[in-house]
């Protein structure tokens, strides 16, 4: 029998405990498909104490996870604990020094350093997997680098936070106001601790810029991640975007341009009908665009104990039979630095404002867009009571930039009451 692929798991939460579970529950179907035993050396975490539902004597405790990644009996430092400093850099970096091979389900730290972690792996000759990082249960990373390796990605775009997903699709189902969902999602223990992290796109964004990486072979370059969050999406959008036949996801879309890489992380609009406008709940989904296969969808849950952790056994189980690729696909010292696009492709716009209900209001708002060269697809005013009229526009395709010179000027006009929203509608 060969040798038994000997791990160290550092973070033993929700993901952590679930890899531990499998080992102990699965040894035998572990071993028969590597074709060799899978183990656990060492353990560590912050409390020693706590009860995690999952029986841990059977292995070394080390307090410090460098010295876990150090450890002489373990062959795979599996890194569990999150964020993209401090004891999981480190821990990391000692293990890639200590001749280790890394499994991560932490995308801020390879969002942040990817790129140097990569090539100290590489330089090395070690690798580090981070299928669990990106879109949980999705085998998304395996099928840019090895499924679709035969094709020049086009696009690849998708839902990649679960949080965000549930609380656009509740308001829609309840008709609540976001307030209200985003309390009852931190209830239920949806969000990071950071809520930021969820609501504000930060999360999703270290996501697509790992994609980004893999699918354009570029270097990783998170700082130019277009991103904005969710929290100005109120249920009057919800309700408006129904009315004409869209729902509001928060999108990731990566696409090289003649312009450069661009790399967006936006609340959009897109069709009721179409797979990622149908996706509920708390799934992700990502769709990759090859010149040869053209367009495939993948779709499964985006985090949680036993998807997240499936995630990483299988990165375990490609080591522990031999089988080994660069961090992103391609050597990571050949990998460039991609021009920041700088801006995004040409779209239709939904516009949400509240006019003061007076003579000449709207045609000075739709002045100010005929003179920043954007023309109205179709516009339509709400029945109201008080002093001010919801108007909602539609444009035709128009450049951000642009758009944004006239948000800028609407306020100016002394005809609104409140900035306009403005929503990106994506129809591809």
């Amino acid at each position: 029998m060969n040798d038994p692929l000997r791990l160290g798991i550092a973070g033993l939460g929700t993901v952590g405990t679930g890899v531990v579970r499998i080992i102990r529950q699965k040894a035998a179907l572990l071993s028969a498909r590597a074709g060799r035993p899978v183990t656990i050396s060492a353990v560590s975490a912050r409390s020693r104490g706590k009860d995690r539902g999952v029986k841990l004597d059977d292995y070394a405790w080390e307090d410090d996870p460098v010295a876990l990644a150090q450890r002489d009996d373990v062959d795979v430092f599996v890194e569990l604990m999150g964020g993209h400093d401090g004891p999981a850099k480190d821990a990391t970096e000692a293990a890639i020094a200590a001749g280790k091979d890394v499994v991560t389900a932490n995308k801020a730290l390879l969002a942040h350093h990817g790129h140097a972690l990569a090539l100290a792996a590489e330089d090395a000759g070690r690798v580090i997997r981070f299928e669990a990082a990106v879109a949980g249960g999705i085998p998304v990373i395996k099928a840019l680098t090895e499924g679709l390796a035969g094709n020049d990605i086009t696009r690849v775009m998708g839902v990649m936070n679960g949080t965000c997903n549930y609380i656009l699709t509740r308001m829609q189902s309840a008709g609540l106001p976001y307030e209200e969902v985003f309390q009852e999602a931190s209830d239920l223990g949806y969000l990071e601790a950071d809520p930021q992290l969820d609501v504000g796109g930060i999360d999703a964004a270290h996501k697509l810029s790992l994609l980004a990486a893999i699918a354009f072979g570029t270097q990783v370059d998170f700082s130019a991640v277009q991103m904005e969050g969710i929290g100005a999406i109120t249920i009057q959008d919800i309700n408006h975007a129904a009315d004409m036949g869209y729902r509001i996801k928060l999108l990731g879309v990566a696409q090289m341009t003649g312009r450069g890489l661009e790399q967006r992380m936006t609340p959009c609009l897109v069709p009721a009908a179409s797979p990622l406008g149908q996706l509920e709940g708390g799934t992700n989904m990502v769709v990759l665009e090859g010149d040869n296969v053209e367009q495939i969808v993948l779709r499964g849950p985006g985090a949680g104990m036993g998807p997240t952790a499936s995630a990483v056994m299988g990165d375990v189980m490609d080591i522990a039979r031999g089988f080994r690729l660069p961090v992103f696909g391609q050597p990571a010292a050949g990998l460039e630095h991609a021009q920041a696009a700088g801006g995004s492709t040409p779209a239709p716009y939904y516009l949400r404002m509240s006019l003061t209900d007076k003579p000449g209001a709207l045609a000075k708002v739709a002045t100010v867009l005929g003179d920043a060269g954007i023309s109205i697809a179709r516009m339509r005013q709400y029945d109201h009571t008080g002093p001010n009229a919801p108007v909602l526009i539609v444009t035709h395709k128009a450049g951000r930039a642009d758009l944004d010179r006239a948000l800028e000027a609407i306020p100016r006009l002394g005809v609104v009451t409140d900035a306009p929203i403005a929503l990106r509608i994506e129809t591809a």
